[in-house]
């Protein structure tokens, strides 16, 4: 599944007749690549080929370097011919690059090695007069090419859309026609890229290369739909796709993404969970919009996000984006937030929390005594109002903790953002959210619930051993043995 960017599509016969016949006439080597640098046709060398040429004719594509290199260039934004700068280190000679474009659309790159950084006016005329039957070819190419392509995007859009209907007679459709075979897994994943100064055009070319390598793999079949900031990737299976295999995937696109465009993208993935077959398909397609929320607003997710390791925060996500504010956290929650050491004890309560309200848990994750938890608990009661003994006031407070780590970047719950012992991990592992490991937490190793939830008398403040210091302030016992003052 982890399959790398794919070569571009060999060009047509008539194409490559054309290339050659100028790569004759100039006694040059000469290469038109994609607008993503993948190489689609290449002369015979001429005793100019450079390291760079060498590997593109291998691979089908430049290195990332050279790619990023050249794209950095602004080649794609260029309406005249001029020339790329050679690097020794990557191998590169210099080379004149003819952006070829035709009726607003971005064809690619005619590139022909020119050591120097110079030609003779009559090889760049000979390279002028080339060009137009060069570019039109390539659009007819791409005419007939982007056709195919765009009933398959429309049957797949309108099998993930709103309508029971609209979605039963697409899948008539993709099955009649062989352009999808049904099968008992069926995976979306949606990449958003945000609205930056980088062109719709450019944008689309982008998210088409780094998804075309997955349509078929060893372990799935899929189509994808490509639009200026978003794509779609379904794919069937056999077997369920590992959410290991999935995260690899989707890692692989966001690095092609990051070749070919700028940091202004930060492009996010959605993977949206397993369902039955493209009868299905729209369910996982919802799913992973709501991932997408979660990894453009979770930082801790690296830009990744699975709705089946979501928990909580897939329901909490589908509210709209207007409505998730500092207004949606209970005024319990803004009492303590705004007291006094309110940054540490909602440290306390999250934990707490988090960890279903097991002292001794709690306690560890924390590293301080039981007797300082049970104070700070209490002092969280007073402060709230609120009963942590009473199920429904807890879920009002867990409720706004998750709201809250909506609202406020990575980072602002402590140094690591979580207690100790519930780092997140890279990749989205929600650990101490109720999947860790798939262990309940609140329950021991052997799924019993501990003693002390059962009988729910974790913190009475009888049992807070309290006393004065020499200036007759009321402590209670700390970290390690160590004081808390009241």
């Amino acid at each position: 599944m982890t399959e790398q960017l794919r070569r571009a599509p060999v060009g047509s016969a008539a194409l490559q007749e054309l290339i050659e016949d100028l790569a004759e006439s100039l006694r040059r080597s000469v290469a038109v690549a994609d607008p993503l640098v993948r190489l689609i046709c290449s002369s015979r060398h001429f005793d100019d080929a450079d390291p760079a040429r060498v590997y593109s004719l291998l691979q089908g594509q430049a290195s990332s370097e050279v790619t990023r290199h050249v794209l950095d260039q602004g080649v794609t934004q260029r309406s005249k011919p001029g020339f790329i700068e050679g690097r020794d280190d990557l191998g590169l000679l210099p080379r004149y690059c003819v952006p070829l474009r035709e009726r607003g659309h971005f064809l690619g790159l005619l590139m022909v090695v020119a050591p120097d950084t110079s030609l003779a006016p009559e090889v760049s005329e000979a390279i002028a007069r080339a060009t137009p039957a060069i570019v039109g070819q390539m659009y007819a190419d791409h005419v007939l090419a982007d056709a195919e392509k765009t009933r398959e995007q429309k049957l797949l859009l309108s099998l993930l859309g709103s309508s029971p209907v609209a979605r039963a007679e697409s899948r008539k459709q993709l099955l009649d026609d062989a352009l999808l075979p049904d099968a008992p897994h069926a995976v979306v994943s949606v990449v958003q890229v945000a609205r930056s100064h980088v062109s719709p055009g450019q944008v689309a070319t982008a998210l088409r290369g780094a998804l075309e390598g997955f349509r078929r793999t060893r372990s799935a079949n899929g189509a994808f739909a490509v639009t200026s900031d978003r794509a779609v990737l379904l794919q069937l299976a056999d077997r369920p796709l590992k959410q290991e295999a999935l995260r690899e995937q989707s890692t692989h696109i966001m690095e092609a993404l990051g070749t070919h465009l700028d940091a202004s993208a930060a492009p996010v993935i959605g993977i949206g969970g397993h369902q039955t077959g493209l009868a299905e398909a729209w369910t996982s397609y919802e799913q992973a919009l709501v991932a997408v929320r979660a990894a453009r607003r979770m930082p801790e997710l690296n830009g990744i996000g699975s709705w089946e390791e979501l928990g909580e925060f897939a329901v909490l996500l589908q509210l709209p984006d207007r409505t998730v504010d500092e207004s949606l956290l209970p005024k319990p929650l803004r009492a303590l937030l705004e007291s006094s050491g309110g940054h540490r004890l909602e440290k306390t309560l999250r934990c707490f929390l988090d960890q279903a309200g097991s002292i001794p848990r709690t306690a560890e994750a924390l590293q301080i005594h039981r007797t300082s938890l049970y104070y700070r608990l209490r002092q969280i009661q007073e402060i709230t109002g609120l009963d942590l003994d009473n199920g429904a006031d807890r879920i009002t407070l867990h409720l706004g903790l998750r709201i809250r780590e909506l609202l406020v970047p990575a980072g602002v719950f402590g140094d690591d953002g979580q207690c100790q012992g519930q780092a997140a991990t890279r990749g989205g592992d929600l650990v101490g959210r109720g999947r860790s490991g798939g262990q309940t937490l609140g329950a021991d190793p052997q799924g019993r619930r501990s003693a002390s939830v059962r009988r729910g008398r974790q913190f009475q403040p009888q049992r807070t051993s309290a006393r004065r210091d020499r200036n007759g302030q009321s402590v209670a016992a700390g970290d390690h043995g160590q004081v808390e003052a009241a």
